[in-house]
Order: structure tokens, then C-alpha cells, then sequence
């Protein structure tokens, strides 16, 4: 059985509407939940204390490219070895950020080898990998960007 996947979009706060926030929600729930549950049961130091990517904020570039590790070989994410899936929750993308690889193996699309790397002796290993079918992923990927446009004010 595979992991399932779509992204939530939605406004960072009342006052400021067009501020848009995109989180990936795994399985049916937001990966800022589950990784708080995860790092909580894991007695972190600090737990949680992440939210969904401000693509204002921060140049991600195209997101469906992003979200599938699609980047150059002289890119940030080259040097860092994988992409940010949740920033801090003050909505900077260095502040807090939830690392993992992206990979595609055949027909499935794999997150693993998460870190935060401000705490680089945490052990993450048995958080993910999720498996996600390489096809149900990029419908997934088609819809964020197809929801993204249409509520992004700058992109009409």
C-alpha cells in the first residue's frame, strides 16, 4: 500500500489574506502534525514549531518542479542534499526547516532522509520513508499548481 499525498493551500492569516501557504498533507494529515507527533514521541528538544511553505518569501522556483527534487546540479538544494517540506512557522524558510530527499525510483515517488538541520544529531530514521505512486504524485503535484494559480492574486 502506498502513502497518499496532496497540498493544501491556504491563507496565512486573516490579515494577511493573499498571503498563500502550501503544506503537503501525507496519508490525510498535514505533515506539520505529523512530524510534531513524531518528534514529541521522540522527546526533541524542541518539537514541531513548523508550517507550510511561504513561496513569497522564499524562490522555491516552479513547485511541481521543486516537489520533485527537479533542480539544477549548482542549485541550493543540490548543496544541501534535499528540499525543505515545512519552514518554520514564522513562515522564514531558514529559521526551522523540515529537510528530506526526493527520489523517483520506477513508478513511485520516495521521501526519505529526513533532518532538521539546525539539529543535526537528531535521528529522523524512523519517520518516512513515504512511498507515493509516481502517477497519483504528479496529479497531486498538477492540482497545487492549478489551485496555486488560481488563488495566487500576482499570478491573474
Amino acid at each position: 500500500m502506498r502513502d497518499t499525498i496532496f497540498f493544501s493551500i491556504y491563507s496565512r492569516s486573516t490579515q494577511q489574506p493573499d498571503l498563500l501557504v502550501v503544506e503537503p498533507v501525507v496519508n490525510g494529515q498535514l505533515l506539520s502534525q505529523l512530524i510534531y507527533r513524531f518528534e514529541r514521541e521522540q522527546n526533541f528538544d524542541v518539537a514541531g514549531s513548523y508550517g507550510g511553505l511561504i513561496p513569497e518569501f522564499f524562490k522555491y522556483g516552479m513547485l511541481d518542479r521543486y516537489f520533485l527534487g527537479d533542480h539544477d546540479p549548482d542549485s541550493y538544494w543540490a548543496d544541501v542534499g534535499g528540499i525543505y517540506v515545512l519552514v518554520c512557522q514564522c513562515g522564514e524558510a531558514g529559521c526551522w526547516p523540515l529537510q528530506c530527499r526526493i527520489r523517483i525510483e520506477g513508478d513511485a515517488v520516495i521521501w526519505d532522509h529526513f533532518q532538521q538541520p539546525f539539529r543535526s544529531m537528531r535521528d529522523y530514521s524512523r519517520f518516512g520513508p513515504f512511498v507515493f505512486d509516481a502517477t497519483e504524485y504528479r496529479q497531486a503535484l498538477t492540482a497545487l499548481i492549478a489551485e496555486f494559480s488560481s488563488e495566487d492574486p500576482n499570478s491573474r
